[in-house]
């Protein structure tokens, strides 16, 4: 990993004039200040990559391109500005698709930059030629094939302002070799003038009238049982400290997606944790009952909806997002707002006081009558045990990023967040292979925070060999495997809708993950060694660096409540 010496310091003046694309790049990704870039280089990209030499942007060597898109999105998902990830074409290209299809799912900005082919051969079925822009176009805001040099000057603003917002999410620069190393005829003032004037954006007015806040405020006033129903939306625009005044101020609980269960303290008297397939018996009862739905910063994914007919059937809807594509595509609201959520809430005025005690009762009666049920094991350890332990040795500053499976939705169900920004997960794509590199991005962007990353025995396999990467790095991170030798997840609905008939799912063979971490010079701890408990998983994790734990769970443990699919809510499976 180079760092800032005198030898490069020339990269650093800002009179510095790029002399060719690749150096243009360099030049712009200088101008916005990034510290990283996450990628591994080949024939298309290496004018970029010899641009980037000496330049003092850190390159962080993936050893798998999507390894390098899930770091640079563990970045974005702490600092929220675009982070960077390059790939060479080919299958560079192929194996960088899932994890900017994965931002894309989340709206998570990303800028993706890949070699390409000269243009001369672009067509013609050249070595290492694939179609990103075809590829592409589905899993991004705006994909782009750069044709000339002139026309990368334009588009390398203009990438970020999209991949920043209003919605984040990624966009992907697609650049032919030859364009990196076509040279550049204009002054450097010259080039900062054409920046200058792609940075300058008006923000759209979004006008608040005097009707909406009457509306807003006579539909709170008139419910008796309102629920705050949030998602990763409100993370995105900063409006948490808002959502809780306001919960607060008018007493209404508050439901979290996936996305938004660190937008909302955990362990508040109004929160009533994940709502959907994996949720509470209780959560999912009162939003059955509500009278009226807050939906802000959430899409109606069927994951928290369940059959959406039968999703809080009585309730009238208020739906606050900054996509208007939104607004009414699942749910029509009663009164629907296509906005900032910071910047509508901070202009409803201050939130009333209205007491709901009845409300308030009813929430706590159920909490003690339809509880989320304790994980008990006969055999290995527990997941809830292991996750509280976690929570309590490391505290609400530890960040907790998952890969997808049972392991996931436990986090889900138990971890007590209380800070944004400290729950990194897949949701909307539900990508296996996400938690390990998305917590080295993150120990990057906040190297003096604790990382931890739960993963499963399936998912830790889909991008082991970023333990490499953290290897080289020496990441203040810690991998937490729970090992059931199956796909936990598969398994258990394979048990539950399809006979038992296990196929596909188990890994026959016993755990060597302990032996892998250890031949990558990574430290490991096997709980199911004699005598380990988890007194040794708290020292372990107080040590500085990189670790592996490997925590042995029973099979047959399962993921409850259950929601089957294409089911109502209320017919979740209660085990």
């Amino acid at each position: 990993m180079e760092t800032i010496t005198e030898k490069n310091k020339a990269w650093l003046r800002e009179d510095k004039v790029p002399q060719n694309g690749a150096e243009l790049i360099v030049a712009y990704l200088k101008r916005r200040r990034i510290q990283n870039v996450y990628g591994i280089p080949g024939g298309a990209n290496l004018p970029l990559y010899d641009a980037l030499h000496n330049s003092g942007i850190r390159h962080i060597l993936a050893r798998h391109e999507q390894g390098g898109g899930f770091m640079a999105q563990g970045e974005a998902r702490v600092t929220k500005k675009p982070a960077v990830c390059l790939a060479s074409s080919g299958p560079g290209v192929t194996n960088l698709i899932t994890a900017v299809a994965d931002a894309k799912s989340d709206s998570i900005p990303l800028v993706a930059i890949t070699g390409q082919v000269p243009l001369s051969l672009i067509g013609t079925d050249a070595f290492q030629e694939i179609d990103t822009y075809g590829l592409s176009l589905p899993i991004t805001k705006k994909t782009y094939l750069v044709r000339s040099v002139s026309e990368l000057i334009r588009i390398l603003p203009e990438a970020f302002q999209i991949a920043e917002g209003p919605r984040p999410g990624p966009v992907w620069i697609d650049v032919p070799k030859d364009v990196q190393a076509s040279s550049i005829s204009l002054s450097m003032s010259q080039i900062e003038s054409i920046w200058s004037s792609q940075e300058e954006t008006i923000s759209p007015t979004i006008f608040i009238s005097e009707a909406d806040r009457l509306r807003f405020y006579s539909l709170l006033e008139n419910s008796k049982k309102p629920v705050l129903y949030i998602g990763g939306g409100v993370r995105g625009s900063g409006a948490e400290d808002l959502i809780l005044q306001l919960a607060e101020a008018q007493e209404i609980p508050v439901v979290c997606t996936l996305m938004g269960l660190d937008s909302f303290s955990q362990t508040h008297s109004l929160s009533l944790g994940m709502l959907g397939m994996h949720g509470s018996p209780y959560t999912n009862r009162l939003l059955s009952e509500s009278d009226l739905l807050l939906a802000f910063g959430v899409r109606f994914d069927d994951r928290a909806t369940g059959k959406l007919e039968t999703f809080c059937p009585n309730a009238k809807v208020i739906h606050v997002d900054i996509d208007y594509k939104e607004i009414g595509k699942l749910r029509k609201p009663d009164f629907g707002f296509c906005s900032d959520l910071k910047y509508f809430l901070e202009n409803m005025g201050e939130f009333p006081i209205q007491e709901r005690k009845e409300w308030r009762e009813q929430i706590r009666s159920y909490k003690e009558l339809y509880p989320l049920n304790s994980i008990s094991a006969s055999k290995g350890f527990s997941p809830q045990d292991i996750i509280l332990t976690v929570a309590k040795f490391l505290g609400p500053n530890a960040r907790i990023s998952t890969d997808v499976g049972q392991h996931q939705m436990w986090v889900a169900q138990y971890y007590p967040f209380q800070k944004s920004g400290t729950f990194l997960t897949s949701g909307g794509l539900g990508t296996m292979g996400f938690g390990l590199p998305a917590a080295i991005g993150a120990s990057l962007a906040d190297p003096n925070s604790k990382i931890v990353c739960f993963s499963g025995d399936g998912s830790i396999l889909m991008n082991i060999q970023e333990l490499d990467t953290l290897s080289e790095l020496q990441s203040d991170l810690k991998i937490i495997i729970f090992d059931n030798r199956n796909l936990g997840l598969v398994r258990q609905q394979q048990n539950l809708f399809y006979g038992s008939r296990y196929n596909g799912s188990s890994y026959p063979s016993h755990s060597k993950f302990s032996k892998i971490a250890n031949a990558f010079g990574i430290p490991s701890l096997d709980l199911g060694d004699t005598e380990k408990n988890l007194e040794d998983l708290e020292v372990f994790l107080k040590e500085k660096g990189p670790g592996l734990i490997v925590v042995p769970i029973d099979q047959d443990l399962q993921v409850l409540p259950m929601v089957p699919p294409g089911k109502s809510n209320l017919e979740m499976l209660l085990g």
